[in-house]
């Protein structure tokens, strides 16, 4: 587990592909982020499961596992939500992104809950809807989601780097 608060939280909501969930993880735990699965998940993510899967490194990440949406909302108290959506009208870089900030992904095969969209744009506002813009081909549906996750990461702590261009001081080695 890390020694410093996280950068961001990644809020993986019902993920489906094991691989997909690893290399975010591997992103968490590369950035200074925070992992939260949101059940239920279509995979097994024990010790066992994550050795044979050749994730020998899924013990240093940050990982936080919610049997719920309502679970995550009461156990991580996010207080500021962005969600990634291939649905969205406002890209990624419109997005303020300040440290401690949620990013929530929906499932592979089909993104977020209408519910759940609807609960963000309610309680968070329509400008926390954003997306990866598809700008050589408006055409493309989406971008896979550990690419997606890791673009969003790395445009938000390009926001919050110091004005020497250097992450804080907690991320120096």
């Amino acid at each position: 587990m890390p020694a410093h608060e996280p950068t961001f939280h990644l809020a993986l909501w019902q993920p489906q592909i094991p691989n997909n969930t690893g290399n975010i993880g591997r992103t968490a735990m590369a950035t200074g982020c925070r992992l939260h699965v949101i059940h239920p998940i279509g995979f097994d993510m024990s010790e066992k499961a994550c050795r044979r899967a050749g994730m020998d490194y899924w013990k240093e990440v940050d990982c936080h596992q919610h049997a719920s949406w309502e679970q995550y909302l009461s156990e991580a108290a996010p207080r500021r939500i962005w969600l990634f959506s291939a649905r969205a009208t406002r890209t990624v870089w419109q997005a303020r992104f300040e440290r401690d900030d949620h990013l929530l992904f929906g499932r592979e095969e089909d993104g977020i809950a209408p519910e759940i969209e609807a609960w963000v744009r309610r309680e968070q506002g329509d400008e926390r809807v954003v997306g990866l813009p598809m700008v050589a081909h408006p055409g493309a549906r989406s971008l896979n989601l550990a690419t997606a996750v890791a673009c969003a990461v790395y445009e938000g702590l390009r926001q919050v780097v110091d004005a020497t261009g250097r992450l804080p001081a907690a991320y120096d080695r």
